[in-house]
């Protein structure tokens, strides 16, 4: 029944039933609904129903709620939770999600929603608030099933079944020796395979791909990304298991990072919503256009720095966006494929190398045809054989540069420990039309004599 409603359609009828007090109907509805569902339905409802609408539901499908919504809903709810339902909402919430929610209030607010938890869940959520948020200990959970090696797969089972509620979305089982340090995994599917009177220790897999709690977030993507884990254990310095992140933190990770530096190809640093206010987004903007302003009058520069070549000759003058734009779109090109690639795997050196050589070899295959044919263009529409070689070799060498610049450019960013993005689209563009500029005049002048 309620697959089939129009979210519009859904929403009157959760109205309907909240007037009526029907909350029998109302959790029959509720109940079909997975959290994303549930979500997207308290959005659409209006302010006013809000606070009715927390009432008719369970703690559970609070906590539900809750992790679905970004942070301004989030923060919303809480406020409008009585004292009877916040601490068994914030109990079963993941603990993660909780931090990250909390790393968003004040000092205060903190202390007085921690102080409403059971003592154990409040020292989890602590523990996960100590680390940097973009870290693998930021992004990860501490809710997860450990075993001995010497359990018998009967007792690992029956440990699986006593938790029952946090094992739900986890696939491994981790073996601990007596230190808490990790020795070997044991998946689900292992579990179910193997003798019941089986010991763990021989069947787990002691050669287990573990990260750093400091290491970056990406490397922890990428890692899942290469493995293709449903989660990965996570140790501290000690190689003690502290907590495990779990393939769906990491599908948050690549939205967030694939926010971050599509703001940074368009230039404007920090990420940009629908929700940004006008000011917050000039000030995100403002500091990368200022410098491309400053370096476009470096462009401007060089026009000027060749006006007696352009009055001697009109006709170069037509063609000076073109060259100025295909290099900045074949730089952009490149860059793009750089960033997608260092994104996805790690380069050394030989693949560096490979990497320069096949976007030369494009860049002379891509100069080459458009160069040949704006040449031809060139000498059909003025009659010059001169001109045409002029603007074919100028488009021919701009196009190599344009590519080898979108390239090089953010490979050593990269080697400088500088996120390559930041080498955005309007960058390599204003570069890039400084170069083409240049070799476009210069190739003029030094066939003015020929042109005129």
């Amino acid at each position: 029944m309620v697959m089939q409603m129009t979210e519009d359609q859904l929403t009157l009828l959760i109205i309907k039933h909240l007037k009526e007090q029907n909350r029998e109907t109302f959790q029959t509805i509720i109940d079909e609904l997975q959290p994303y569902d549930l979500a997207v339905l308290y959005k659409n409802l209006p302010d006013k129903h809000h606070t009715k609408f927390l009432l008719f539901l369970t703690p559970e499908q609070i906590a539900a709620l809750i992790q679905e919504l970004d942070a301004k809903a989030q923060i919303e709810i809480l406020q409008k939770l009585g004292v009877d339902k916040l601490p068994t909402v914030m109990d079963l919430m993941q603990n993660d999600d909780l931090a990250d929610l909390l790393g968003k209030l004040s000092v205060d607010k903190i202390e007085e929603i921690l102080a409403v938890m059971k003592e154990e869940e409040q020292q989890s959520v602590k523990n996960l608030m100590k680390y940097p948020p973009e870290t693998a200990g930021g992004i990860m959970t501490n809710r997860y099933v450990w075993i001995q090696k010497h359990f018998t797969v009967r007792e690992a089972i029956d440990k699986l079944k006593i938790f029952a509620e946090l094992a739900e979305n986890l696939y491994y089982l981790y073996v601990l020796d007596s230190q808490k340090k990790l020795v070997g995994v044991v998946s689900y599917r292992d579990l179910l395979l193997s003798d019941i009177d089986q010991k763990i220790d021989d069947i787990m897999f002691t050669r287990v791909i573990s990260v750093n709690v400091h290491a970056d977030q990406e490397e922890v993507a990428r890692l899942i990304e290469r493995y293709d884990f449903i989660s990965v254990p996570v140790v501290d310095d000690e190689e003690r298991l502290v907590g495990i992140v779990t393939v769906d933190d990491v599908i948050d990770v690549f939205i967030q990072e694939a926010n971050e530096d599509l703001g940074k190809f368009a230039a404007s640093g920090k990420t940009i919503d629908f929700d940004t206010g006008a000011i917050t987004a000039s000030i995100r903007r403002l500091p990368w256009l200022i410098l491309l302003l400053f370096l476009g009058l470096v462009s401007g520069s060089i026009i000027s720095g060749f006006e007696e070549t352009l009055q001697k000759v009109v006709a170069l003058a037509f063609f000076m966006p073109m060259i100025a734009g295909m290099t900045g779109n074949t730089g952009t090109q490149s860059l793009a494929v750089v960033v997608r690639g260092l994104a996805s795997q790690d380069l050394d050196r030989r693949a560096v190398i490979k990497l320069i050589s096949r976007e030369f070899g494009v860049g002379l295959i891509i100069g080459t045809t458009c160069g040949l044919l704006i040449a031809g263009i060139a000498y059909f529409w003025q009659g010059s054989p001169i001109l045409g070689l002029v603007v074919g070799s100028s488009l021919f060498l701009t196009l190599i540069i344009g590519t080898l610049a979108g390239t090089v450019i953010p490979l050593i960013l990269y080697r400088c420990k500088v996120d390559p993005a930041v080498a955005s689209g309007p960058l390599i563009t204003t570069l890039n039309d400084i170069f083409s500029l240049t070799v476009y005049f210069g190739t003029a002048s030094m066939f003015i004599s020929y042109l005129m």
